[in-house]
């Protein structure tokens, strides 16, 4: 209780600190977002290339980097300078970047534990947000997120980058159309594999990491206290303490297009099994599941079955979104097919009229990040709405810790939306 006064009392100072925050300068016709960079490791690096080959420099540019690890700062720096021709001031600690008046916008791409204090804290300081997903790592600090937003008047972007691939957005038209007829049934995976030498997740460790150029207690930050460990800096995913492992780095993505094609938002219940059965090394102290399985029920008869597996990759990635009259299947973030249905040889005249379709884009998906994060800036920029906004990123994320929850406590989870709350049966 006491910790939940707290967080009220945090936001409520928050929100009122907001309408200063709101009153900085409104950028100009032509001139550029400058943007901070905090969390520059594997997916900020990424995120960071795709700003420049997608052309984001020509509307933005990257004034600052952050990282808690003194070789990821240096590489996101030589890119910037490399790559914008720019060099950018350097930091470990985000909130000097906060502190820059200049900054109109920051790109988080930390750790899942970090996101809300960063989101909080962005949000205060009066910057626009582009944060990776999960929103945040439990659904009561991505509700105070979405409401510290709200009050900012702030363009908060999350991360879930499908809502921008040209594949998922004709898919989504496809049905608006009829083209599948009634709705009902959503399958949804994610399959991978690695040989024993390379589990899932167990990211290469920088040979010189350590304590002199790691700033673990900046890594940590709210999540329990413990000696410097290599392996959860650099291969978070596979702990509770900071990831919600499959159901909020994987799982999200796919709840959130389900949303996004079939006019979806946030389920009623959700009953998830599953464990660690691939890597099994007495040595690997990993502990999120690398095999979980979750189903959904939304209102108006509407159902997702999702299946992950690390063993396995043979399927690949995707969703078959499956009408009474027709199934769209999007793999790979690459691949769309369309599939009328056959009736057993007698489908009535309007649904045998329909030829099916069969598109290839390959590597869509770096495409769709970069059109994901220029979609950002133009929103910033008051040019266009932002596709992911905060109030969706967090209906994705409660699908997500719902599964987590369900997982870990062995018991079906409800989501009362009205209530704002869940509860265990």
């Amino acid at each position: 209780m006491s910790n939940d006064f707290t967080r009220r009392n945090f936001v409520k100072s928050t929100t009122a600190a907001l309408a200063s925050a709101s009153a900085l300068p409104v950028l100009g016709a032509n001139d550029k977002v400058a943007v901070g960079w905090i969390g520059t490791g594997s997916r900020g690096n990424y995120l960071l290339e795709r700003f420049y080959v997608g052309k984001s420099d020509r509307a933005a540019q990257v004034q600052a980097v952050c990282d808690a690890y003194d070789g990821n700062v240096a590489r996101a720096k030589d890119r910037v300078q490399t790559m914008g021709g720019n060099s950018p001031k350097t930091t470990k600690d985000y909130k000097e970047i906060l502190a820059d008046s200049s900054i109109d916008a920051v790109i988080i791409a930390t750790p899942e534990h970090l996101h809300y204090e960063m989101a909080i804290a962005a949000l205060k300081a009066g910057k626009n947000i582009y944060l990776e997903k999960p929103l945040a790592h439990t659904i009561e600090e991505g509700e105070e997120i979405v409401k510290v937003a709200n009050a900012s008047g702030k363009v908060v972007q999350v991360g879930t980058q499908n809502r921008s691939n040209s594949l998922y957005k004709l898919a989504k038209d496809m049905i608006a159309q009829g083209m599948v007829g009634e709705i009902h049934y959503v399958r949804a995976f994610w399959y991978r594999n690695s040989l024993p030498n390379d589990p899932a997740w167990r990211y290469a460790i920088p040979a010189d990491a350590g304590p002199e150029n790691t700033d673990w207690n900046r890594f940590l930050g709210s999540a329990r206290k413990r000696e410097f460990d290599k392996r959860r800096f650099y291969q978070w995913r596979l702990y509770w303490d900071y990831s919600g492992g499959i159901s909020t780095d994987l799982l999200v993505h796919q709840t959130d297009i389900t949303n996004f094609v079939c006019g979806k938002k946030v389920p009623l219940s959700c009953m998830a099994s599953g464990g660690i059965y691939r890597w099994t090394d007495p040595e690997d102290d990993r502990e999120v599941p690398d095999t979980l399985s979750a189903v959904y029920e939304y209102p108006d008869k509407f159902h997702i079955n999702y299946s992950c597996y690390f063993g396995n990759d043979h399927y690949g990635y995707g969703e078959q979104f499956m009408g009474n009259e027709g199934t769209i299947e999007v793999l790979n973030r690459q691949y769309l097919n369309f599939y009328p249905e056959a009736f057993r040889g007698k489908a009535p005249a309007h649904v045998a009229a329909r030829k099916p379709l069969e598109m290839y884009l390959p590597g869509n998906d770096n495409p769709a990040v970069e059109a994901h994060i220029r979609n950002f800036l133009a929103a910033v920029r008051g040019e266009e709405k932002a596709i992911a906004p905060v109030e969706v990123g967090q209906q994705a994320a409660i699908s997500g810790h719902m599964a987590t929850l369900s997982f870990r406590n062995g018991k079906k989870i409800l989501w009362d939306d009205k209530a704002r709350k869940y509860s265990y049966v």
